[in-house]
């Protein structure tokens, strides 16, 4: 994809942010607002059909045989669902997004930890005082100061490295405050629209 913005709707801008802010997912709450958020967004399936858990009552004892009781609870809470991205039909259209989100995770890798790592801090600060009607402008803020410090990638486009900045931002913040998730994920996806029309 030449241009970053050729992104033809806003449910594939959505699609890219939620494939990027999926990838190395470590943080078990953080994975659960995620797939919580695709489900809602209508953009993951669970391809696996996890259940939440069979509830039954459960004394903890063996039985005499060594076994558990027949009306042992089995839970499922923590096994983590494996899920699938609702991609577009169309081969071409889907092969062009995920090219977005990849050339993306690859910009963001590139950006020094050390800047980003004080951004993150600083975003997450500012959004945790104010209202959500905020937090476009606080985002905003913190790419630029960013983008100001050089982060040594000057040579690559400015659009995309700046979605990559964004995107990075978002999914630090949320790793560390996965609460914040669905805010953020909105401001993000509206910062990328503006971003297209610019």
């Amino acid at each position: 994809m030449d241009d970053l913005w050729n992104v033809s709707d806003e449910q594939d801008a959505a699609l890219v942010i939620l494939t990027f802010l999926q990838a190395d997912c470590s943080n078990s709450q953080y994975s659960r607002e995620l797939l919580s958020l695709g489900k809602d967004l209508n953009l993951t399936r669970d391809i696996n059909c996890n259940g939440t858990s069979i509830n039954a009552l459960d004394d903890g004892d063996l039985e005499t045989d060594g076994h558990l009781p027949n009306y042992t609870s089995v839970s499922l809470n923590d096994i983590q669902p494996s899920v699938e991205l609702q991609w577009p039909r169309n081969r071409e259209v889907a092969a062009a997004l995920q090219q977005v989100a990849e050339e993306l995770k690859e910009i963001a890798a590139q950006i020094e930890h050390n800047v980003v790592a004080q951004a993150t801090r600083n975003l997450r600060k500012n959004i945790s005082s104010c209202h959500s009607q905020q937090w476009k402008k606080h985002l905003t803020k913190e790419v630029e100061w960013v983008m100001e410090q050089g982060v040594g990638l000057e040579h690559l486009h400015k659009e995309r490295l700046m979605m990559a900045l964004t995107l990075t931002l978002v999914k630090g913040v949320c790793e560390q405050a996965p609460q914040f998730l669905r805010n953020l994920f909105n401001t993000a996806l509206q910062y990328f629209i503006s971003a297209r029309t610019r």
